[in-house]
């Protein structure tokens, strides 16, 4: 009986992490292909091949099951570049969000012009705060302390964000991510230039 439990167990994991998957996957599919956080669940769960209450079992609600879908997106294809392009290449790891949010533009344009906006937001920044966290602790931990970093390394994430926000919603069409990198680098260099420098005397 033990040994029966120990085979079945990992074979029920692996197929709730494939329904989750097929969720999620249908859920940003479905919502960029209308242009509306608005679909109707028995659609999400139509294009995923699994009944409404499995839906329900696994993320709650429409609501969870975007989130967690813009969330899977985001560290499926992005947090691999960021990493990837080391702690001195801002240009690339600017380059590679601006060309996700880019590609995967009318998503999450749908959540940010829809009551999961700032569900959305948040989870967002709860993944970027870390990533800005460690640049701002490397460029003025000196100088700041903990608490100084902490309070710049949020206050940075939110203000990029809420740029971001704004030119997945508002930007032209298409967007433009070269460009964008192009923006964000010159606030990145005034910003470093302003918590590098050293207070005169």
């Amino acid at each position: 009986m033990n040994a029966d439990w120990t085979t079945e167990a990992p074979a029920k994991d692996r197929r709730v992490r494939r329904t989750r998957a097929a969720l999620m996957r249908a859920a940003v599919d479905l919502v960029a292909d209308r242009g509306t956080a608005a679909v109707p669940v028995s659609d999400i769960a139509d294009a995923a091949d699994v009944s409404r209450q499995v839906l329900y079992q696994q993320f709650g609600d429409r609501d969870a099951l975007l989130l967690e879908a813009a969330l899977d997106l985001v560290r499926r294809e992005l947090l691999g570049e960021l990493s990837g392009a080391g702690p001195g290449d801002d240009r690339a790891s600017m380059l590679a969000l601006a060309r996700h949010f880019a590609t995967h533009r009318r998503f999450y344009r749908a959540l940010l012009t829809s009551s999961s906006a700032y569900a959305l937001t948040q989870a967002l920044t709860s993944v970027f705060l870390p990533i800005n966290r460690e640049h701002t602790g490397r460029l003025a931990g000196r100088r700041l302390g903990p608490r100084g970093v902490e309070d710049l390394a949020t206050f940075l994430t939110g203000g990029a964000g809420a740029l971001v926000n704004t030119w997945v919603v508002d930007g032209p069409d298409p967007l433009d991510p070269e460009e964008f990198t192009g923006r964000l680098m010159r606030i990145r260099s005034v910003v470093t230039d302003l918590i590098t420098k050293e207070p005169s005397r």
